[in-house]
């Protein structure tokens, strides 16, 4: 073994720098996403439309097909709205006491332009997430290529 002196980690004896993996940093990745940006350069664009990634990276050409995001982004979204809609209705509620229909004439639309502002950058944030992680095929070619089968898992 021998210390590399620019980075100060240890490299072991056959390994070269094309075989360390490239840093994803997970934060700088969601807040790309976050962004309406790439998580691998941040300079593409990640949607197509509202909430329809691109295929691929139009700077990179990172591959944006295989991404899960489903559910998660809606689920935060309720959540966090959730929270802000019911506080603000409760401060509201000490403050002025008002009628059943004013309540839902102030905070029916509030929900709404929130949940759809909010609705596509925490879906960008869950795919940068999915993509620092390495989730569901964004890892690297050569480390899937590499993996090697489970017990009990033949092959034809």
């Amino acid at each position: 073994m021998q210390a590399n002196e620019t980075t100060g980690s240890t490299v072991h004896f056959g390994d070269t720098a094309a075989s360390t993996p490239a840093e994803r940093p997970l934060g700088r990745s969601i807040k790309r996403g976050m962004l309406n940006r790439c998580a691998a350069c941040g300079t593409g664009r990640l949607f197509r439309s509202f909430m329809k990634p691109v295929e691929n990276c139009a700077a990179c050409g990172q591959d944006y097909t295989h991404q899960r995001a489903d559910d998660l982004p809606p689920y935060l979204v309720i959540t966090i709205v959730g929270h802000i809609v019911v506080g603000g209705y409760m401060a509201t509620d000490l403050v002025w006491p008002l009628a059943t229909w004013q309540h839902l004439a102030i905070w029916t639309p509030i929900t709404l332009i929130l949940s759809l502002l909010m609705l596509q950058p925490v879906k960008g944030g869950t795919i940068g997430l999915q993509w620092a992680l390495k989730m569901h095929g964004f890892g690297n070619k050569s480390e899937e290529a590499e993996a090697t089968p489970a017990y009990g898992d033949r092959t034809a």
